[in-house]
Order: structure tokens, then C-alpha cells, then sequence
């Protein structure tokens, strides 16, 4: 992103986005960043904080609505689209509204930039649309091919698509970590397996991660951090030690092990210093030396986990990330 520009978040008052604002507005000082997102309360909460920083403005409206996102990208330059219907079990009992938001409102954010002359837009994934077993996987692997897909059909708009990819995010609101923490005051901290395991990644990676496909992408790609695993038992003993733990099972729509990269994505997956890319299949894009930028391909076989990862985030460094975040936690 250049400097002076103007940017706009969808579900800008979300976990990622209380993140990305005040981060991005110290580095990259824009004329205006748009939050556009459709609960006036958390936006209103959120206004008291920039209420003295005029580059901040606030735009009530939902990316299932087409024409209100016409409106909003009025002179945007850059799109983070954030916006989703995340919580497994909730897209399980509501999947029609999980569609809504995740499909059709990808869509809407797509068209809407191409037809706005939106120079770059990001959008945010997730571990589970790599071989996806519930409907927010789907959905969300469906809103990845399409944002991949868009940069084939922008017509005389000069729009690039991208997408970044990473795993739970840590304190983030409905995540395991304040669900843990709001749960000790029932003597016993549940655990749905004590084999599962998943990504960690802080919210301030996941921002520099969205910083870094706006400027190095050529339109495409899907980017995925590399970030430790940590194992759910460990996580519930470091927050509480002295809580037992008590086994409830796997929740509709739940993974035992989080994967960000298949074997099917292997022959199109490359590997750079902190992070992967991954290319479409499609017009052999994976096979373009401008979009490759020097990485290295992963092996045929390559398959990217949280049980098979080779880093791991140890129970004494979540204790001290804990420490140094506890009054964050849940808020974001």
C-alpha cells in the first residue's frame, strides 16, 4: 500500500480489524480508512476511539448488500475484506445465512471493487478452506476461488485479487483462548480431544501478513504464513494448571488437525522466507516467473498441518504471550 491512499475494511469492527486500523494508520497514514461493517453498536464503540482522527470513517452497511458496497468504495484505492460468518458450529445450524455472507458476499465485494476501479484488494481465508469438512470451510474455499478467479475476469478494471490464509487467531473474540479463560469458573476447563492441535498466529502477524500480499502481489496468489502449532491441552493447562480437564468431544463441524496447505495444492505451492504461496491452477499462473518471485516449490507430497508442523509454540512462550496480552483478550 502507498502512502495517502485510501483504504476500506469490510467487517472492519472484528477482531482483525481493531488490529489492523491503528496499525495501519501509523505506518501507512492514509487519507481515509473506511470501516464499513452492518453492527452500529461496535461501530459505535469503535468511533470513540479515532472521534479526534478525521482519516477514520465509519460506513454502516452489509457485503451482502451489492449497491451499499458500490457506495462505500467510492475513490477506494485498497479493500480488506474481512467480513465472514466464522463460528463452525454456528454456519452448521444456519448455513443458509453462512452462504449469504461468505459466497455471495464475496462476490459482491469482488464485482463491487471491478467496477470501482479498486487498484488491490486482500481478502482474509482460513485454515479450514484447505480441505474443508464443514460449511465455514466451504464457504470460505469457495470465496478463495473466486478471489483468485477475479483477476481473470477484471476486464479493462486493473484490480488484483489476493488472498492471505492462516490458523486460530490468538485472543481473538469466540476463539479458544478466552473460551478457556471464561470457562475456569466452572472448576474444569473442556476439551473436545486431547490429540487435537492447531495454528497460532498473533493478530499483529496476521496484519503485517495482509501488508505484505498488497505489496508484493501480482494478482492470484494465496498466501500462508508459517506459524507454530500448539497442541489444545497444552494451551487450557498454560491459562489454568490447576483445572482439570474434562473431555466433551468433537463439535459439528470440528477437525481433530487444522491443515493451510493439501498435497493436491503441492504442485502449485512455493516456499519463500516466513511464508508459502500458493497458485492457481488455472492459466498457468503457478508457472509465471512474475508471480514466483525467486520461491522455491515444495516437494509433491508437501502437506502443511498443525500435527506435522515443525514448529511449535511451547506452553512457557504462550505463558508469557498470555502475561503480556491478558487485557486484550476477547476484546478484539
Amino acid at each position: 500500500m502507498e502512502q495517502n491512499s485510501n483504504i476500506l475494511v469490510t467487517g472492519g469492527t472484528g477482531s482483525f480489524g481493531s488490529k489492523f486500523i491503528p496499525l495501519t494508520l501509523k505506518k501507512y497514514n492514509p487519507s481515509r480508512l473506511v470501516v464499513f461493517s452492518r453492527d452500529e453498536m461496535k461501530q459505535w464503540d469503535m468511533q470513540k476511539a479515532y472521534e479526534d482522527d478525521p482519516r477514520v470513517r465509519f460506513f454502516i452497511g452489509d457485503v451482502r448488500d451489492r449497491e451499499r458496497l458500490m457506495r462505500a468504495l467510492d475513490g477506494i484505492d485498497y479493500v480488506v475484506h474481512a467480513a465472514a460468518t466464522k463460528i463452525v458450529p454456528t454456519a452448521e445450524y444456519n448455513p443458509f445465512e453462512c452462504v449469504k455472507t461468505n459466497v455471495l458476499g464475496a462476490m459482491n465485494v469482488i464485482d463491487a471493487c471491478l467496477d470501482k476501479n479498486v487498484r488491490r484488494c486482500v481478502a482474509l481465508s482460513t485454515d479450514k478452506a484447505s480441505n474443508p469438512i464443514n460449511l465455514y470451510g466451504a464457504t470460505k474455499l469457495a470465496s478463495d476461488k473466486m478471489f483468485v478467479s477475479g483477476n481473470s475476469y477484471s476486464g479493462s478494471s486493473k484490480c488484483k485479487f489476493a488472498v492471505v490464509r492462516y490458523g486460530n487467531v490468538m485472543g481473538s473474540r469466540g476463539s479458544v483462548i478466552p473460551f478457556f479463560l471464561s470457562k475456569q469458573k466452572d472448576g474444569y476447563l473442556p476439551i473436545t480431544d486431547k490429540r487435537m492441535t492447531r495454528f497460532m498466529i498473533t493478530l499483529e502477524q496476521g496484519v503485517r501478513l495482509v501488508w505484505k500480499a498488497f505489496e508484493d502481489m501480482e494478482g492470484g496468489e494465496i498466501y500462508v504464513k508459517k506459524i507454530p502449532s500448539m497442541k489444545v491441552v497444552d494451551i487450557a493447562s498454560a491459562i489454568n494448571p490447576k483445572l482439570e480437564h474434562k473431555v466433551v468431544g468433537i463439535r459439528p463441524g470440528e477437525k481433530l488437525h487444522e491443515q493451510m496447505i493439501g498435497s493436491q495444492d503441492a504442485a502449485f505451492t512455493y516456499e519463500y522466507g516466513d511464508h508459502y504461496k500458493i497458485f492457481p491452477a488455472i492459466h498457468n499462473w503457478s508457472k509465471d516467473k512474475t508471480k514466483i518471485k525467486g520461491g522455491k516449490k515444495v516437494s509433491q507430497d508437501f502437506v502443511y498441518a498443525s500435527d506435522s508442523n515443525l514448529e511449535w509454540l511451547s506452553q512457557e512462550e504462550f505463558s508469557i504471550w498470555l502475561s503480556n496480552n491478558q487485557e486484550h483478550i476477547g476484546k478484539y
